[in-house]
């Protein structure tokens, strides 16, 4: 299941449902094709759910469920690291890069 877009999802997600496009506007950066893909996905591992509402077109939202909801608390610790230790590890990775 482990793929860089999963988190960036479910983090962009944390606040409520969201159409396609807004997800995507959301995460900038991320293709149609890959956010599909990723969705998908995410649904089949029970994290994301997609609800169909009937109107004309049809519009669906893509929502956390229970189980994608428990990541969220990982993903902030995680964020957190990275952005007390990232400097520091762009050093590390110059340093491996120079030798």
């Amino acid at each position: 299941m482990l793929n860089t877009w999963n988190p960036v999802v479910l983090w962009a997600l944390r606040h409520g449902p969201l159409r396609h496009g807004a997800l995507r506007t959301r995460i900038g950066g991320i293709s149609a094709k890959v956010l599909t893909e990723t969705l998908r996905r995410l649904e089949h591992h029970g994290l994301v759910s997609r609800t169909t509402h009937p109107a004309a077109p049809p519009r669906v939202e893509y929502g956390l469920t229970d189980l994608g909801r428990t990541l969220l608390d990982p993903i902030d610790s995680f964020g957190r690291w990275a952005f007390t230790h990232g400097d520091a590890l762009l050093r590390a990775q110059d340093e491996a890069n120079s030798a």
